[in-house]
């Protein structure tokens, strides 16, 4: 099989309908959508889940259960890949992050993962750990202080 051989699977590519024209579609004139009423307006058509105006299944079943996520606790995350950028012996805080531009807002605190290399012996503060992160940190002489 060579690039200039492969072609689509059969029927998974289509020609448009073409309607309301001499192109032999067999929809001319109205371009099957009948006469008048909503539906042949353009534009015209119900929203998803309309059903005419009697009550929707969405609204006919009751409220269940409970959802926590107006008060769930959203963490702004931060790799240690991106904490190459300070100093041996720097101490990092999610006011020094924010002042740099690595973090646009902190949410509800900062959590540091391990996703790449530390290659600094840093101090970082901050408001959770991964244990990854946590172990690479202190690996290097460095603190992970939670607070």
């Amino acid at each position: 099989m060579k690039l200039h051989t492969m072609k689509p699977a059969v029927g998974a590519r289509t020609t448009r309908k073409r309607v309301g024209n001499g192109t032999g579609s067999g929809l001319g004139k109205t371009c099957g959508k009948g006469h008048k009423g909503q539906n042949a307006r353009s534009g015209g058509g119900v929203r998803p889940g309309f059903e005419g105006g009697q009550l929707p299944l969405y609204r006919r079943l009751p409220k269940r259960g409970f959802t926590n996520a107006n008060f769930k606790t959203e963490y702004a995350v931060i790799n240690l890949s991106d904490l190459n950028q300070f100093e041996d012996g720097a101490v990092v805080t999610p006011e020094l992050l924010k002042e740099m531009g690595i973090l646009k807002n902190q949410l509800d605190g900062v959590k540091v993962l391990g996703n790449g290399l530390l290659e600094k012996k840093i101090n970082v503060r901050a408001h959770k750990f991964s244990k990854v992160a946590k172990e690479q940190i202190e690996k290097l002489g460095g603190k992970a202080e939670v607070i």
